[in-house]
């Protein structure tokens, strides 16, 4: 597929695209004979992985450093595993904190509604 239907496909612009090209996050993209890019399901899933892991805040630092692993091969196996057991516990960890300031907040409005359910009767 081309770099519209790519980008329509992922959500992703296409300037986004050529940058994350240009830092090494998309490599081996194929070329058309015309010199376009030509984008495959396998792209289409890696693109997914690296929404996802920086939607869960992965800094792009360490995204990029998984992208080199990623491109050395299965050498990388325990290296992989370990950047993403580390960013799953460091994602844990502000669950858990955001999970405690829900809890707080709802507190706090329930204190709210109670103040004003008393104060109407």
């Amino acid at each position: 597929m081309n770099i519209k239907d790519f980008s329509e496909l992922t959500g992703i612009s296409a300037y986004t695209i050529r940058y994350y090209e240009k830092i090494g996050l998309l490599t081996n993209i194929e070329r058309k004979s015309n010199g376009h890019r030509h984008f495959t399901q396998s792209d289409v899933f890696w693109v997914e992985f690296i929404t996802r892991l920086k939607e869960t805040g992965m800094p792009l630092k360490s995204i990029i450093h998984y992208a080199e692993l990623r491109q050395e091969g299965d050498t990388t196996n325990i290296q992989r595993l370990e950047l993403l057991q580390q960013h799953a516990s460091c994602l844990e960890d502000r669950l858990t904190a955001e999970m405690l300031h829900l809890q707080k907040l709802k507190e706090k409005i329930a204190h709210y509604e109670n103040l004003l359910s008393n104060s109407n009767t």
